[in-house]
């Protein structure tokens, strides 16, 4: 038997009303901030992701899924998307087209990472950037934006964590602080810190090895160098989020690791979902424009892992979707009405009616199981005495109660049906 791939994950039509759920929620928040729907192709240019990921990073040096094409062109799944989101606003000049584009999108992702608990190679996501703005008001909107969504889905055990990486001159000047301290322990690091110790130095942060965390509790934090422009920034954040009752906690250790970042950077983090706890994650990215061939235009943005979240909300017992119910079943009591009751579906459901019929050539009694199965409000009998008297039976399956509707009459049909 031919299986999924590892790392990859069926979702089946049980699972689909909380995906559905969870979309409908990111749709209606985002347009009420107003923001505008973009869909950019499943795979790009590898270079794109090169110089928008950043060659040093793991998703780029090891977790990638690229192929040279028929062509000979080095193309990638995409395995994040704001450097697609880019690449299409330099591409169609949409800085022309209107000053601030705030735009957000629903997408797979593809990276060739171990599978852990909400973690897949063929992942989604969902997420925000707005391209064209300075302002400090829409770094914290971007985070509002994330932690309301959290919130509508009725998710509790959320933090968080807020902080900043100031402008690229304040930045360099803490890296070469930094790299001071951590020279006289550089043996003592793991291999993967004593990597990024010349690459990408920042980065070191993100270990969970308990060795770097040792030696990163005396460090210097970038938060402790900043120029003012960057404080005053990100005073700027804090009060925003303060003013619209988000409870946040400043992590200095909180970093970005590629130069483009800047200013804000930000998670948010439930505590019921493991080790990778993070929702969602993003911050202020003003060089990346321009590091994509584009116009010297800020932006900023955030990013959710959806498995994650639907596992959050799993654990914490926080979606209540509906019961699947459907408004008719048609209940065909003589093989020979078959064709009758097939044109019959056809026309309620033309008329706005989720309907279902037997297919199997079912007796009465395993179609009526059906019914209760399919949760049907009504069931529409077809067949027997009544319908040589040119009448259908219409039978409300919660009261039991019965009324004889002339054949073809859909309009009665679904008067009754909807309550009207």
């Amino acid at each position: 038997m031919i299986k999924a791939v590892t790392g990859t994950k069926d979702i089946l039509p049980a699972d689909i009303p909380y995906w559905r759920h969870l979309e409908n929620i990111v749709t209606a928040t985002m347009t009420r901030f107003n923001y505008k729907e973009i869909r950019t192709p499943v795979f790009e240019d590898t270079s794109l992701f090169a110089r928008g990921i950043g060659e040093s990073t793991d998703i780029v040096s090891k977790e990638m899924y690229t192929f040279i094409d028929r062509g000979g062109a080095s193309l990638t799944l995409k395995p994040e998307m704001t450097a697609g989101v880019v690449r299409a606003f330099v591409e169609h000049s949409l800085d022309k087209k209107q000053s601030l584009n705030k735009l957000f999108y629903i997408s797979p992702m593809f990276r060739q990472e171990r599978p852990q608990a909400g973690r897949f190679r063929q992942f989604h996501q969902f997420g925000a950037e707005a391209l064209g703005s300075n302002d400090p008001l829409l770094d914290a909107e971007m985070i509002i934006i994330a932690y309301d969504i959290f919130v509508q889905l009725g998710l509790k055990n959320l933090s968080v964590k807020i902080n900043s990486l100031g402008v690229p001159e304040s930045r360099e000047k803490y890296k070469k602080i930094l790299r001071e301290f951590l020279l006289p322990h550089f043996e003592q690091l793991t291999n993967e810190s004593k990597k990024r110790f010349d690459t990408n130095i920042l980065r070191i942060f993100d270990s969970k090895e308990g060795q770097d965390q040792k030696i990163l509790v005396n460090a210097p934090l970038l938060i402790e160098h900043l120029d003012n422009e960057s404080l005053e920034h990100f005073e700027k954040v804090k009060s925003a989020l303060l003013s619209s009752n988000i409870p946040f906690e400043i992590d200095p250790k909180l970093v970005r690791g590629l130069d483009y970042y800047t200013h804000t950077t930000f998670e948010v983090v439930s505590g019921s979902v493991g080790s990778q706890s993070a929702l969602c994650g993003g911050g202020r990215y003003n060089l990346l424009v321009k590091e994509l061939g584009g116009p010297d235009i800020p932006g900023v943005g955030f990013a959710s892992g959806i498995e994650r979240v639907l596992l959050a909300c799993e654990n914490e017992k926080s979606l209540q979707t509906s019961a699947d119910q459907i408004d008719i079943y048609l209940v065909t009591i003589e093989k020979n009405l078959s064709s009758f009751a097939y044109k019959t579906a056809v026309e309620l459901r033309r008329k706005g009616s989720l309907v279902e019929m037997d297919y199997l050539s079912r007796s009465v009694k395993a179609q009526m199981r059906e019914a209760n199965k399919f949760n049907a409000k009504y069931v529409l009998m077809i067949g027997g005495d009544e319908f040589a008297k040119g009448v259908l039976l219409l039978k409300n399956m919660s009261s039991g109660e019965q009324m004889e509707i002339m054949k073809e009459d859909f309009d009665k049909i679904l008067s009754t049906v909807k309550g009207k």
